[in-house]
């Protein structure tokens, strides 16, 4: 007779174990136990005689599939956990076997936004009924049975924005354990497959391995969205047939992370759009993300050619048309060995942009905390080194303001901050007034000429507001061609995005770290529904027409568009105006998404006068090997027209 006494939450030494109903079952198979949602229908019961093939195995146990259902939401595959040498020695691949349990859904109590694992623990009565058995893996994409959706991760995902919708976490997948709709949404898809052995027909990479080896693929004849040039998929906005739908940003979930392989092989290194032989593995869920576990590692098939075109952006000699360099330069210091490959990026691949912004220039000192703000050695030696790569006599001159010490986030002792390289022959600051420090903050004015400009040159916009705490200050300037066109520019690098969840977490919409602080920030830069018009409503109050660049490392994409709202009707960000294709608007490479974090926005005077272009230039995320990159941002360089 079943015992359905209920028991509450039980804590293990390695984990959490959810179970709600105490008892024994006889005669029971793998679907069953599965069932059509996120947890067990079965979870905290013994189930008794339960039989399977032994697809795989590993340190921590074996894996079993059973006869397919019908339905699609149920998988036929179940993994059974166990330490025991013991019983790990008593069980082959390719047995079919009879086995005791109790059915359990585990999470690392360590990883609290994990989703459930249904598995068997405690196997116990292990019978091989007879050996030597074959599992048929199940091959995912157009030549097998099961393709994973393309836009969508999960149902719980909702708001204008999808999966970057804000606020996050106003669900939880293991509370409300719907039933799964594998056809829609991905998770649910990869949930549908857990525990079954699987192919994938010559996956592609989409970023470089992790620190574990593990890495993120796609199939090769899988139907994707989103496909960028390298083979990549990025992020895009829906509303169209190539893109998502309705309107809400494209999630990517037909991708999956291939983990450590199960016989103590290692996989290969990996490169975005690298491809390789077919993987067979198992489904699991580990570490906040769906995974396959390959039983063995793949070779490498094709890898594309690691030669990187210098951008066709160059500068003009009409003093009207500026060329505009990007580079979050990861924490570069006076001595980093990283610096003569930024310099030869920036002198040869973007082709000397008449002003770069600068992201992550440390101090003199680098990491050493000793009180140390200035980067004025760090800025002179990249310049130097540009100009050597460049092979000219012309030198950059520079532009910061030292933070306080140890106020500006990153790491500690660096001193993180905005600064500018420029081109005297193009363009100088508008003289008049005096350069702010550290806690000056900025703003527009009518000077004695009747033109705008500011009260400090350079500046930071609204140092001290709390939005800015343990962040990077924007850096303000006032520029003027050798004509006396005037243009203004604000380099950022927004708060990052710490204290996150995986994107295939238990919180729907994912936690986005820093996103609430990220909105404070662009909402002080332009206007405050508090304290009213701040910098860019200021200066554009004064004078409606004024040339304004926005730009840097922002941290987020521009599909979150709860944090760029504020721009709105005000700036335009540059790579829509010009036409870049959306596939191609990428910067950075994380889990399985080509992104952009790097944005450059524009007043509408500039975009008014057209001839708008910009590049980003993959110097980085096309390297062959993670160990290649200077940073992990790719530059960007683009050209406005400011008069």
């Amino acid at each position: 007779m079943l015992n359905l006494n209920a028991r509450a939450l039980v804590v293990v030494a390695t984990g959490v174990v959810l179970t709600l109903h105490a008892g024994a079952v006889s005669a029971v198979s793998v679907t069953d136990i599965q069932g059509p949602a996120y947890l067990s229908p079965l979870r905290g019961q013994t189930v008794n005689n339960l039989t399977g093939i032994v697809t795989a195995k590993s340190t921590s146990g074996f894996w079993i599939e059973g006869p397919p259902s019908s339905d699609p939401r149920v998988s036929n595959g179940l993994s059974i956990f166990s330490e025991s040498k013991t019983v790990l020695a008593s069980v082959s691949v390719g047995d079919l076997v009879s086995l005791s349990g109790v059915v359990t859904e585990f999470r690392s109590s360590g990883s609290p936004n994990n989703l459930f694992d249904t598995e068997i623990d405690s196997p116990k009565n292990i019978v091989i009924l007879s050996t030597n058995n074959t599992v048929v893996p199940l091959v995912l994409g157009p030549s097998g049975t099961r393709s994973p959706p393309t836009q969508q991760l999960s149902a719980l995902d909702t708001g204008r924005d999808g999966w970057l919708s804000v606020p996050n976490n106003r669900s939880l997948v293991d509370v409300v354990n719907a039933t799964l709709r594998p056809d829609a949404f991905g998770m649910d898809f990869w949930s549908s497959l857990e525990g079954r052995l699987v192919t994938v027909r010559a996956p592609v990479a989409l970023d470089f391995e992790n620190d574990f080896g593990e890495f993120w693929v796609r199939g090769g004849d899988w139907k994707v969205t989103g496909e960028n040039s390298r083979g990549g998929l990025t992020i895009t906005l829906g509303g169209t047939a190539v893109l998502g739908p309705d309107g809400v940003p494209d999630a990517n979930p037909e991708v999956v992370i291939i983990g450590s392989p199960l016989d103590g092989t290692e996989n290969p290194s990996v490169s975005l759009g690298k491809t390789f032989s077919d993987i067979t593995g198992v489904v699991a869920y580990q570490f906040g993300f769906y995974y396959i576990l390959p039983l063995t590692a793949p070779t490498v098939i094709s890898t594309p050619d690691p030669t990187v075109p210098p951008a066709t952006i160059k500068p003009s000699r009409d003093e009207c048309t500026l060329t505009i360099g990007d580079y979050n330069v990861d924490n570069m210091a006076p001595t980093s060995a990283h610096l003569p490959a930024v310099a030869n990026h920036i002198a040869n691949f973007l082709n000397a942009p008449d002003i770069v912004f600068l992201q992550e220039i440390q101090d003199n000192s680098g990491e050493t905390d000793d009180g140390t703000v200035s980067a004025n050695v760090t800025l002179s030696t990249l310049a130097a080194s540009i100009r050597a790569a460049r092979g000219t006599t012309a030198t950059y001159a520079f532009l910061e303001i030292a933070p306080e010490n140890d106020k500006d986030g990153g790491a500690p002792g660096g001193n993180i901050r905005t600064a500018y390289l420029y081109n005297l022959t193009k363009l100088r600051l508008v003289p008049g007034s005096p350069a702010g420090g550290a806690l000056n903050a900025t703003e527009p004015i009518r000077g004695p000429d009747g033109q705008v400009t500011l009260t400090f040159n350079p500046g930071r916009i609204d140092p001290t507001n709390a939005a800015w705490d343990s962040s990077r200050k924007p850096l303000v300037a006032a520029w003027e061609t050798p004509s006396g066109a005037r243009f203004f520019t604000v380099n950022l690098h927004l708060i990052a995005k710490l204290g996150g969840s995986s994107t295939q977490g238990d919180a729907r919409p994912p936690v986005n770290g820093g996103v609430e602080q990220r909105i404070s920030q662009v909402q002080t830069i332009t206007a405050s529904a508090l304290a009213g018009p701040t910098f860019i409503k200021s200066l554009l109050a004064l004078d409606p027409n004024a040339s304004i660049i926005v730009g840097g490392d922002c941290n987020e994409y521009a599909l979150t568009r709860a944090v760029f709202a504020p721009f709105d009707g005000l700036l335009t960000e540059l790579d829509g105006a010009a036409g870049v294709p959306p596939v191609e608007r990428y910067t950075y490479l994380f889990d399985q998404n080509s992104e952009q974090l790097d944005h450059l926005f524009l007043s509408d005077a500039i975009v008014g006068r057209g001839e708008l272009a910009v590049e980003h230039v993959h110097v980085n995320n096309w390297a062959p090997a993670l160990s290649d990159r200077a940073s992990d941002h790719d530059p960007s360089v683009a050209q406005v027209k400011v008069c």
